[in-house]
């Protein structure tokens, strides 16, 4: 009997295993894999830092977060004979379109294989998504906002992150301009060793000494008494003295109590200033203990154990992340984040800090780039913000916040 002579298996079976597919995240398996892409990706980076599994299920939405009580959000996965090779979230923030009065959708999250058509495929299925909506204007990385963790390293991989900073490999630059992305805005890490204090300019302390004498400002700790209060306190300032700085949107009063409670148990006081005019706070200063070598030693996990780890004798962490320096608008340009900081010197000294990380600062905040490299503080790492705007559509304009 004749048979039709069918195509060699071979070739076809392998094509097939080969096929690439993006998948909209919905299904439990589909999560698991997104969550836990980043460890199969980077396990063997000796400068990669977990993030902390719970934190991140709720930054992604996976588990409630106030963040998206105003935004709506859409995971993707690539998957490649049914293995993950790449991730994305698709975040349409309507916070930041209400405050800056414009159209735009973010991307966060992204991890991916060293492979173009895997980074190409998750930022066509997030280019569709947010078409679908309306929204051509696209920036990132967002995880998920400003307020939180963002922006892509592309400068200073030999060293790892501090607290609640990106790391990622050199090749996801290539990606993500590969898929359409150009650079929005780039922010910058400074660095200083406690040595340093030693040459500072003499005119920043004298600006210092007549800020302080001007203005009778008294700087207090947070208060181990008031602590929640305290820590509202620091986020109000925070929200006032951002709102004019790109990109920035407040946080809302859920975000503020969730993130205060989040961060109860990792701020010392002694890392901390409120400068106080007339018994009115103006101003405060935030600093974090690195945390990244135990949380790396735990693996993100905080239970059952790891959260005793992570914080038992902090007192032995010597590195600090100066997270922020905000002073409200009516004071700002006069030196007071100056005073914060020398406010804060002899706790620094008396704890026996180390090292000193001030991030991230961007490149358009003159004042304080420009104070920090005078200070003598060294760049150590760059970080960039990327845009990506349909060119058959007028670009999203980004008028001054009202």
């Amino acid at each position: 009997m004749c048979q039709t002579k069918g195509p060699a298996p071979g070739p076809l079976r392998l094509l097939r295993m080969n096929a690439l597919r993006i998948v909209p995240v919905t299904e439990r398996r589909h999560w698991r894999q997104f969550l836990e892409l980043p460890w199969t990706l980077h396990r063997n980076d000796p400068q990669w830092v977990p993030p902390l599994r719970r934190q991140q299920e709720e930054l992604v939405g996976y588990r409630y977060h106030p963040f998206y009580d105003q935004a709506q959000r859409q995971a993707f996965l690539a998957l490649r004979d049914g293995q993950a090779v790449g991730r994305v979230l698709a975040i349409l923030n309507h916070a930041h379109n209400r405050f800056h009065r414009e159209q735009r959708g973010f991307f966060g999250f992204f991890e991916s294989v060293d492979d173009t058509e895997v980074a190409q495929g998750l930022f066509a299925a997030v280019r569709e998504w947010f078409a679908a909506r309306g929204i051509t204007a696209i920036r990132g990385p967002m995880n998920p906002s400003m307020n939180y963790e963002c922006g892509l390293l592309i400068e200073g991989f030999d060293t790892p992150p501090f607290f609640m900073m990106t790391h990622n490999p050199p090749y996801y630059q290539r990606l993500i301009e590969a898929s359409g992305f150009q650079k929005a805005e780039d922010m910058v890490a400074f660095w200083g060793h406690i040595d340093m204090l030693q040459t500072l300019d003499s005119k920043l302390a004298f600006i210092t000494e007549e800020c302080r004498s001007r203005f009778q400002i008294r700087l207090r700790r947070m208060d181990r008494r008031q602590f929640m209060r305290d820590v509202e306190l620091f986020l109000d300032i925070y929200n006032k003295a951002l709102v004019g700085t790109w990109g920035f949107v407040p946080l809302s009063e859920a975000e503020v109590k969730h993130m205060a409670r989040a961060m109860r148990y990792l701020i010392v006081p002694e890392m901390t200033t409120i400068a106080e005019i007339d018994g009115r706070p103006v101003g405060a200063q935030l600093g974090l203990l690195d945390y990244n070598p135990r949380i790396k030693a735990i693996d993100g996990r905080l239970f059952p154990f790891g959260f005793f780890r992570l914080l038992w004798n902090k007192r032995a962490i010597k590195r600090v992340r100066l997270l922020s320096t905000n002073v409200i608008p009516e004071y700002q340009k006069w030196g007071i984040g100056l005073v914060l900081a020398a406010g804060l010197l002899p706790e620094v000294r008396a704890w026996g800090i180390q090292e000193a990380e001030f991030s991230w600062v961007l490149e358009s905040n003159k004042l304080s780039y420009g104070t920090l490299k005078r200070g003598g503080a060294k760049i150590t790492k760059k970080y960039r913000i990327f845009d990506s705007v349909d060119p058959s559509q007028p670009a999203a304009s980004t008028p001054s916040p009202h």
